[in-house]
């Protein structure tokens, strides 16, 4: 299957990063290489650094990104640690959270809860602990709070423990199979109210296989310690659990004091790193919701890196 992924939220990507012709850009995810070559087709004497954990990502990209040999470097690796693959200052930065089209439309990856096929979800496949070991083999607890924090899901505690009750009997091998289990456990009048019942499960899941929010704040900090001064960091999420982090980092980025209010003078030394480039994350316009309905839950936050400066 190609690997193909429409970019999110694409203009809006291009024109927060401001590209300069020879500027240092880093993508950080991948996927199918759509904000990358946007940025490529931007930049003449500069460079772009991209990372993604799915080799089929890398392998797509350096075919598909032909046309600017030596323009790109690419990365087979988790984000959070592609910082350490260069050393560059940095121009720009994007950061797109959300899971391929092409992860989720290949059957055999496990991520889709409406196609059948064994229980993955790994982003890495060749790494890592898959669906099917979260689901038959951690305890029940575990299973709930997963389910109640990555997923927001109101029935965790109902949807675990008919999990548990299941595996008993014989493991939970397939996609559908769980995602059967799940629409089992809702109420009549919940079922299919706002979507498929096992949307939030999986993606609890695949938060966790992923370790998708694990350091994801700290990534945040070191991305902006890498920037220039006038560089610029966008992060696309997809739901309230990522944009909440990215929120709170970008907000600690642009206070000049984290002091207690109280305080009668500031002791801390923070000093203001960005400024925020939208009082409210920017979101995809009635067409490319319509278009591309993946997109619809995105939001686009930015913050630009000022010039170091020091307290009086």
């Amino acid at each position: 299957m190609e690997y193909k992924h429409i970019p999110v939220l694409y203009n809006e990507v291009i024109k927060t990063l401001n590209i300069k012709p020879d500027g240092i850009y880093f993508d950080a995810t991948l996927g199918g290489g759509g904000h990358s070559e946007g940025i490529l087709k931007s930049i003449d004497k500069g460079h772009l650094y991209a990372t993604d954990k799915d080799k089929d990502a890398i392998v797509a990209a350096l075919s598909g990104l032909q046309a600017y040999k030596g323009k790109f470097s690419l990365f087979h690796c988790d984000f959070k640690q592609a910082l350490t693959k260069f050393d560059a200052q940095l121009n720009g930065i994007i950061v797109d959270l959300g899971v391929s089209s092409y992860q989720i439309d290949t059957p055999e990856r496990g991520f889709s809860y409406i196609a059948d096929a064994p229980l993955d979800m790994r982003m890495n496949a060749a790494s890592g602990i898959s669906a099917y070991e979260v689901v038959n083999t951690y305890p029940q607890d575990k299973l709930v709070r997963i389910l109640k924090e990555y997923g927001e899901e109101r029935f965790a505690t109902t949807i675990a423990r008919t999990i548990v009750e299941k595996r008993k009997v014989k493991p939970i091998e397939r996609t559908l199979e769980l995602s059967n289990l799940i629409a089992q456990c809702y109420p009549a009048k919940y079922k299919f109210s706002s979507g498929n019942p096992a949307k939030q499960s999986f993606q609890a899941i695949r938060i966790e296989v992923n370790q998708e929010l694990e350091g994801l704040e700290q990534f945040l900090y070191d991305c902006v310690a890498r920037l220039k001064a006038g560089g610029r960091l966008c992060v696309i999420s997809f739901h309230s659990l990522e944009d909440r982090i990215v929120k709170k980092a970008f907000n600690y980025l642009e206070a000049d004091c984290i002091c207690d209010k109280k305080a009668p003078i500031c002791i801390c030394n923070k000093v203001k790193e960005v400024v925020n480039l939208y009082k409210r994350p920017l979101v995809p316009s009635k067409k490319e919701a319509a278009d591309n309905k993946r997109a619809q839950s995105a939001k686009l936050r930015a913050v630009e890196k000022l010039e170091a400066t020091a307290k009086d």
